[in-house]
């Protein structure tokens, strides 16, 4: 299938859709800022309640009138330019494709190259988020503005957190040594803010660090024998660090060396702050990014190298040493596991290490999209964005705004298909919201089998007293995902070319599983061919799994405004219940404050990670191996995005 690189099919009708958008932009834009300055948010009403000269009501009463003749004088061009614009939209493709063609380690061709379909298997790891990019006047409605801002801020903290490289930890004890795997919270970042796939030449942050106690191998082990199967090989040591834990038979924590600077960072010691590491700076504009201070509070290790001319030719940067720190086990592990569970859960500060696919909602403003796009192009190869349809094509209802989709991807993108739901109404009717299906290649086997998976984006209907259209959407869901794979699959029984190893649906749903008023949704058919990670059954979650949408009221408390002050309290009940969104209670009673007390559960997940179990390659099955609520769009955005990591391996043969 051939990718779109642009929303038209020649330039004569690409040049005529921008001029005509020219003439046209000016009075959206105008409009926008009209409408935006009555529509305060609760951070703004805070700097005006702090400002005794009321410069900003002086501002509004004096520009108001200054956009409202320009308004005015724009209308002319505008609606000229609709008169173009409109019938152009039927010819227009629904997405764009961009590709930044990366040869590095790190790049798409050069992942395929990396798994074969042998051995123990491989994890990928997907996450969605709705980010809220609407224009600045409608983000106010959720209690957030500045788009264009929030949209770059946005994508510089998921590339950060995104491209960390993982943390090897080995355990120096008299009782036990041994290897761990690396939590989704135990990653570290590279210093500075650009070069996302850059060996890092020193760690800067870390957050939650955890262990395990049983299993794994000694460094020496590896030395002797070659690295595990699940370790990075050859040059991948480039992206991973080594962290050292000593323990003592008395159970007091051991002091923290750094034999790359023959420092030492002690706990709470030597004039640095316990719980934080020494010379850590915010970078302007990136409060939320991996060297910031708000990006985790509990930060352990920081460890130097190369530095005033310390061995390299190269300042801060030595690919190939392998930095070794000891650090204190922490208390109170983020990273747990529930008795009855398969897999780990966490609330973490950070998106995960090697994240694969990134599934977005509601970008729905043009110029965030392409800001958002150039951030994420710094981690992420291949990015298809402006997705949906406007004007009247294919629907009933006239289309303002696209379907708020985007999708980011490490692996090459192979087929593509978008559907418009139509059955939307109200003010929903407005936005093209459907669902993007895409099929992506992560491997090939020695027989030059193809590898896939298939990948499906969507947002439904928004008002919460549409049951049944959500559930007609779900349904339309099913039917076109089927569909698609129908007709993208070129394997036959007598002829596999291809082997499917991953089947996921992720996205903004706008129902959850605790409502009385969502049992519709709860009970849909959907549940019984995918699998949700966070759910026992209709109208039952289990007991770590925490509400994604926010208080619209709180995002800009200080107890909640940096990704590590949000994931504090999301880890305590009192704090979900006064910074997460609940069911609306029927009873009569004070406002969402007071009926907060009364309700049980753990807030309203309507952001979704589904997997399927059937429909897949008979000798591999999918299995989720962590999950994770991440917070690190604190400040930015009304949902939490939700992190899956999903481990593919071969099936148990039989006896």
């Amino acid at each position: 299938m051939v990718l779109y690189t642009t929303p038209f099919p020649n330039s004569c009708l690409s040049a005529l859709h921008a001029v005509s958008w020219a003439l046209i932009f000016p009075c959206y834009w105008l409009v926008d800022r009209l409408v935006a300055s009555f529509i305060p948010t609760t951070y703004e009403k805070r700097q005006r309640a702090d400002d005794p000269c009321c410069l900003q009501l002086f501002c509004t009463v004096l520009f108001t009138p200054v956009y409202l003749a320009l308004l005015v004088a724009a209308l002319p061009f505008a609606f000229l330019g609709f008169i173009f614009w409109s019938p152009l939209q039927s010819a227009r493709r629904p997405y764009s494709y961009s590709r930044l063609e990366d040869k590095s380690p790190a790049g798409g061709a050069a992942l395929l190259s990396e798994w074969k379909g042998t051995g123990a298997g491989k994890s990928f790891c997907f996450a969605t988020a709705n980010v809220c990019l609407l224009p600045d006047s409608l983000a106010r409605l959720n209690n957030v503005f500045n788009t264009q801002a929030r949209a770059k801020e946005i994508g510089q903290r998921i590339r950060n957190g995104a491209a960390r490289p993982q943390i090897k930890i080995y355990i120096d004890s008299p009782t036990n040594t041994s290897i761990s795997a690396a939590s989704f919270s135990s990653l570290v970042s590279p210093q500075g803010s650009d070069g996302a796939r850059a060996v890092p030449g020193s760690i800067k942050r870390t957050a939650s660090v955890e262990y395990k106690g049983d299993g794994g191998r000694h460094p020496s082990d590896e030395a002797a024998n070659g690295p595990a199967s699940g370790d990075p090989a050859d040059g991948s040591l480039e992206d991973s660090c080594i962290v050292r834990i000593g323990g003592d038979e008395g159970g007091r924590p051991p002091e923290a060396d750094d034999p790359a600077t023959g420092s030492q960072i002690g706990n709470g010691a030597g004039g640095t702050p316990k719980g934080q590491t020494p010379n850590h700076n915010q970078r302007d504009g990136d409060s939320g990014s991996l060297g910031s201070p708000s990006a985790s509070r509990e930060s352990l290790v920081k460890a130097r190298a190369g530095q005033d001319g310390g061995g390299s030719g190269e300042p801060g940067v030595n690919s190939k040493l392998l930095y070794k720190t000891s650090v204190v086990k922490k208390a109170a592990a983020r990273r747990r596991r529930h008795p009855d569970e398969a897999f780990d859960h966490e609330v973490s500060a950070f998106f995960p290490a090697n994240l694969d696919f990134l599934c977005l909602q509601e970008v729905f403003d043009k110029r965030a999209a392409a800001k958002l796009k150039e951030q994420l192009h710094g981690y992420f190869e291949y990015i298809l964005y402006d997705v949906g349809v406007y004007g009247c094509h294919g629907c009933c209802n006239f289309k303002c705004l696209n379907s708020g989709l985007f999708f980011a991807s490490r692996y090459p993108v192979m087929d593509v298909a978008y559907h418009c739901y139509p059955n939307g109404c109200s003010f929903d009717a407005l936005a093209s919201k459907g669902a993007l299906f895409l099929k992506v290649q992560v491997g090939s086997t020695p027989q030059d089998q193809r590898i896939v998976g298939y990948i499906a984006c969507t947002h439904l209907h928004a008002p919460p007293e549409d049951s049944a259209i959500r559930c007609e959407q779900l349904d339309l869901l099913q039917d076109w995902l089927a569909d698609f794979r129908k007709s993208t699959s070129s394997s036959s029984t007598a002829n596999p070319e291809e082997l499917v190893v991953f089947d996921v649906i992720c996205g903004d749903l706008n129902f959850d599983n605790c409502s009385s008023d969502d049992k519709l949704e709860q009970q849909h058919s959907l549940f019984t061919r995918y699998k949700d990670p966070c759910r026992l059954g209709p109208g039952e979650e289990k007991p770590w799994a925490i509400g994604t949408l926010l208080d619209t009221s709180g995002l800009y408390d200080e107890d909640v405004c940096t990704p590590d002050n949000l994931q504090k309290v999301l880890e305590s009940e009192e704090g979900r219940r006064e910074y997460l969104a609940f069911p609306t209670s029927k009873s009569p009673g004070a406002g969402q404050k007071g009926r907060k007390d009364l309700l049980k559960g753990n807030g309203r997940r309507i952001d979704y990670m589904l997997h399927a179990e059937e429909g897949l390659c008979p000798d591999w099955k999918a299995e989720v191996e962590e999950f994770s609520f991440i917070t690190q769009l604190s400040g930015l955005t009304d949902h939490l995005p939700v992190a899956m990591r999903l481990m593919v391996s071969a099936g148990e043969e039989e006896a």
